[in-house]
């Protein structure tokens, strides 16, 4: 068992906070309250570069929190101003970085809609990896997150594996995130083993 496999047995969720540890919490105001007596009851899965196919850099973490350096590449002028955020964000590296307190609705999915139920915001957890549609993600994410999505499928029992979706399932029409390249049966694989 791999150093990062074993700190993934620990993870835990502060029931009060709804803030993952160990791990990096940086709070954005790109969130706001889910809607009274909500189902947490679906993951999003998502995929980002910034800028677009490079990978390594602070500005996603600038970006999610409202602070993207809009002089430092042409691109960012065009998302400078959009508030979006997940819950988690995990790096080519692996590392967690939390935006989001669980509980809250984080505004990832934007205009979305899941078996005819609309806004999917409202009812799911968005997890973005760094990568692209182009490329294959590391394996150190999928290390990282399958025991991330049994510990949140533990902690929300309405997540279900059929809940467990790409932002392309749900906004087909806009997004193709995680992308191609994502390889959903391995994250299968490694979450059936994480059952026994």
């Amino acid at each position: 068992m791999t150093e990062q496999q074993i700190m993934n047995t620990f993870l835990h969720i502060n029931p009060a906070t709804g803030v993952l540890s160990p791990g990096r919490f940086f709070p954005t105001t790109h969130c706001d309250d889910r809607p009274a007596n909500m189902l947490i009851d679906m993951i999003v899965i998502h995929g980002i570069s910034l800028p677009p196919g490079e990978f390594g850099s602070s500005y996603i973490e600038q970006f999610f929190c409202g602070s993207l350096p809009i002089a430092m590449h042409p691109y960012f002028a065009t998302i400078a101003t959009l508030k979006v955020a997940p819950h988690l964000f995990i790096d080519r590296l692996g590392v967690i970085t939390q935006f989001v307190p669980f509980h809250k609705r984080a505004w990832h999915a934007g205009l979305s809609s899941f078996k005819e139920k609309e806004n999917c915001n409202d009812f799911s957890i968005g997890i973005e990896l760094e990568g692209t549609d182009d490329l294959p993600y590391e394996r150190i994410q999928y290390q990282v997150l399958a025991p991330l999505i049994a510990l949140l499928m533990r902690t929300y029992p309405a997540i279900i594996s059929e809940r467990i979706v790409g932002h392309s399932d749900i906004a087909p029409n806009r997004k193709t995130d995680p992308g191609p390249f994502f390889d959903w049966m391995h994250l299968k694989d490694l979450l059936s083993y994480l059952s026994y």
